[in-house]
């Protein structure tokens, strides 16, 4: 589906519609349903005087409206007559059959009809929608048949199926996942589903575990491959799919892989969701390399590898609080470990023909300055970063190619061709809202837009991800 270039978020770019589990049962309460009652009325305990009073009149009436419906020898009436007559009586159709309306005054008292029409077999009693929390009328329709019983008995039941789904909205896709009861592979299961809980079962609970276990009655196997990856590598964090696909295509063989042509048409479309799609692969070369059949006879019998089980619905946190400071220190693991500030970093792209970063530095070089104590590695082969030694350099490089105050022409007409340079935090932005395109410089692009959408006063409320101190950047291979 991905390589016929099918955007799997296109059901949601417009916008979904959608209640939690709790609040359709609020609304359910709140505006009713026509949907039998035989079931949901609790017999009355206890009888007054005055309910078997209500009772036999209720029986009297049902029983003479009945009789009236099926008198055949009936003269017809003039139209305003037959209209009062309903009116007064109650009478009403349901469809194509009749129907009567009983008005009550409590809840006791709708317990009391439903028993008494117990004594009707040919009657099926309906609670009548009802708004501002009053008490509902009763409906009463009369079938013909013990056929025609069962046939309105189904279509009510498909009209209820129909409602509860129309308020469910987009909600009716996580019931189906959850139907299923296979397990749900994730990246970052925490963050997913503390936004999956919130929005579509119930506001979130004041503990973890609560969480955990409020969590597991609807996806009752949730796997990490975050957490999966700490079974290859307990000190390796990757932070973003890419970055751990290529993370064991370095260090392992694996021989499943999934290609996603990088063409012009597919580009045009905004996101093609296809994180879900790497995430898959990300799974399954876990899965080569930890020896994990992906078909097991435990897993026939409805439990999953050990290998894997010790991973499900393991909620800690990948990462630490993205509402941590920016400022992050990105360590550098080599024999001599070195660490760099992230304000010290620059991104660049948007150089046409340049192929190294060898190159790159050489045009830098001397251009200014500021340009002289630093680093260039190849990201990508849209992407180069740019690491500076002393502090405060990047943000003057930032500056100058803002202002256009690179001194060489080959520079200036780099800068004319679409040469651009972002900080650390638009990098961030894009490991934060998963803007993973094609090539980085295409993901770098798009979250500068982004950042450039937001005013600036809400922009500074945006916090960046807070990365650990061992996620590091090897100085050796820049």
């Amino acid at each position: 589906m991905a390589q016929e270039g099918f955007d799997f978020n296109a059901c949601i770019y417009d916008g979904i519609s959608y209640l939690s589990k709790s609040q359709e049962s609020a609304a359910v309460d709140r505006i009713g349903n026509a949907s039998p009652i035989i079931c949901t009325v609790q017999t009355p305990s206890g009888y007054t005087v005055a309910d078997s009073v209500f009772a036999e009149r209720i029986k009297s009436r049902v029983k003479n409206w009945i009789t009236a419906c099926k008198d055949t020898n009936k003269k017809p009436e003039d139209a305003l007559i037959s209209s009062l007559r309903k009116i007064v009586s109650g009478d009403d159709v349901y469809g194509s059959r009749p129907c009567l309306s009983i008005d009550v005054c409590s809840e006791r008292q709708v317990r009391l009809v439903m028993e008494t029409l117990k004594n009707f077999v040919d009657v099926i009693p309906l609670l009548n929608p009802a708004k501002g929390g009053t008490i509902r009328p009763v409906r009463v329709v009369l079938t013909s048949s013990e056929e025609d019983r069962i046939l309105l008995q189904k279509e009510l039941q498909n009209e209820e199926k129909e409602h509860n789904k129309r308020l469910r909205g987009f909600r009716e896709v996580i019931d189906l996942i959850s139907a299923s009861q296979k397990p749900v592979v994730a990246h970052n299961s925490l963050n997913d589903f503390t936004f999956l809980h919130s929005k579509f079962l119930a506001a979130l609970p004041s503990t973890l575990e609560e969480f955990r276990s409020s969590l597991s009655l609807v996806f009752p196997n949730v796997l990490d491959v975050n957490h999966l990856m700490k079974e290859i590598s307990p000190q390796t964090k990757v932070n973003n799919l890419p970055a751990c696909i290529s993370y064991l295509k370095q260090r392992f063989f694996a021989p499943i892989d999934i290609e996603i042509p990088n063409q012009a048409e597919v580009n045009e479309v905004k996101t093609l969701g296809h994180d879900a799609v790497k995430i898959s692969q990300l799974f399954a070369k876990l899965c080569s390399i930890l020896k994990i059949a992906p078909r097991t006879p435990e897993a026939a019998e409805g439990h999953l590898p050990d290998a894997i089980e010790c991973y499900t619905n393991s909620y800690c946190p990948c990462f630490t609080s993205s509402h941590g400071p920016a400022d992050v220190d990105v360590s550098v693991r080599t024999d001599n470990t070195r660490k760099i500030s992230s304000k010290n970093l620059v991104f660049l792209w948007g150089f046409r023909d340049v192929t190294s970063a060898g190159k790159l530095k050489s045009l830098l070089c001397g251009s200014h300055e500021v340009l002289h104590e630093f680093d260039v590695r190849m990201v990508d082969k849209s992407c180069a970063v740019v690491a500076f030694r002393n502090p405060g350099f990047a943000e003057v490089m930032l500056q100058l190619m803002d202002s256009g105050g690179i001194c060489t022409n080959i520079l200036k007409e780099m800068l004319a061709d679409g040469l651009t340079a972002a900080g650390y935090e638009t990098y961030q932005k894009v490991c934060e809202l998963g803007l993973w395109e094609a090539d980085l410089a295409s993901s770098m692009g798009k979250a500068l837009e982004e950042i450039e959408s937001f005013s600036e006063t809400q922009s500074k409320e945006l916090s960046g991800m807070c990365w650990n101190d061992d996620e590091m950047i090897n100085l050796d291979d820049l």
